[in-house]
């Protein structure tokens, strides 16, 4: 982390600010997990800090969403109120506005739910992302209790390696878009049958001929669906916090050019605002590419089904 490292000795900061910015957006690897286990099948089982950060989302997620559920049905009135009523009607615009006009009124209970786990999962670990726990306890480390960056043996430096946005990860939005690719084969199946479902991908009563050009075609855009799904999510996150990085280490590198501190005070007059700008902005897109997973989902799943339009 460039805020919490010291420069070494024959090594300037333009050869460590790419490092830098990749080491934090990236996962952690297999030496610096922070749990590490043996290999199962050939597959090293150690608790990286995106699988880390997949377990804390999943159990915020579940914390905020089942405790207010909960405390709402025992209630005698069944009048949502705190944060069940803001449960109730983010679940009822993605029921109304998102699932219900995209795979029909008889099918919304049956993938409303999907469509909430999507929503609720990828807002919490976009918006996580956002804040920089880490960071802090790596700046805490190193001023307050006097660790360097480069002790590997220390805990919270160990902690550093690798972004805590989850689904900057594509393996992450790969493994969600592999459901919603799952998703599209049941939903077309369970609403017209399996081989109906394989007819459905194409159009009926055309020339013979041109089903050679367009059921590969067809097929070719079943794959494409998740991979844009995949790559939308992961890119969206990854790209914010790199410009984040990038502006806040022009401060480094200009004090390193001009050998002056006032020079990288000075370029943080600009950078620093620009960087909360980004900042500002990336809340938005937090919640805008959870909404656009979701709603693309709802969008594909309509389609097996509503095969006719």
């Amino acid at each position: 982390m460039i805020l919490v490292g010291e420069k070494t000795s024959g090594s300037s900061v333009m050869d460590k600010v790419g490092k830098n910015i990749i080491d934090h957006v990236s996962n952690s690897d297999i030496d610096h997990a922070i749990v590490q286990l043996p290999q199962l099948f050939g597959i090293n089982m150690s608790v990286t800090k995106h699988v880390l950060m997949l377990w804390i989302v999943a159990l915020l997620v579940s914390i905020t969403i089942i405790i207010p559920v909960r405390a709402y049905i025992r209630q005698n009135n069944f009048i949502p109120k705190g944060m069940a009523n803001a449960i109730e009607s983010i679940t009822q615009f993605i029921r109304d506005s998102i699932v219900a006009p995209n795979v029909g009124p008889k099918w919304v209970n049956t993938w409303t739910p999907l469509m909430l786990t999507f929503f609720f999962f990828i807002l919490f670990a976009n918006g996580i992302g956002m804040i920089p726990v880490f960071d802090i306890l790596g700046v805490i480390n190193r001023f307050v209790f006097n660790v360097p960056y480069e002790a590997d043996h220390n805990f919270v430096n160990g902690l550093l390696h690798g972004g805590v946005t989850a689904t900057g990860n594509f393996n992450v939005t790969a493994a969600l878009a592999i459901i919603t690719f799952f998703s599209i084969m049941i939903a077309g199946t369970k609403a017209h049958g399996f081989i109906n479902h394989w007819k459905n991908l194409v159009p009926h009563g055309l020339a013979w001929p041109i089903y050679i050009i367009l059921i590969p075609i067809e097929l070719m855009g079943l794959l494409v669906k998740p991979f844009a799904l995949t790559m939308r999510l992961a890119a969206n996150m990854t790209g914010g916090h790199i410009a984040l990085l990038a502006l806040l280490s022009l401060m480094a590198i200009f004090a390193e050019m001009f050998h002056s501190a006032a020079a990288g005070i000075g370029v943080a007059l600009i950078s620093v605002p620009m960087a909360a700008a980004i900042s500002g902005l990336e809340i938005i897109v937090v919640i805008v590419q959870a909404y656009v997973f979701t709603l693309l989902t709802a969008v594909f799943v309509g389609m097996a089904i509503n095969v006719h339009h």
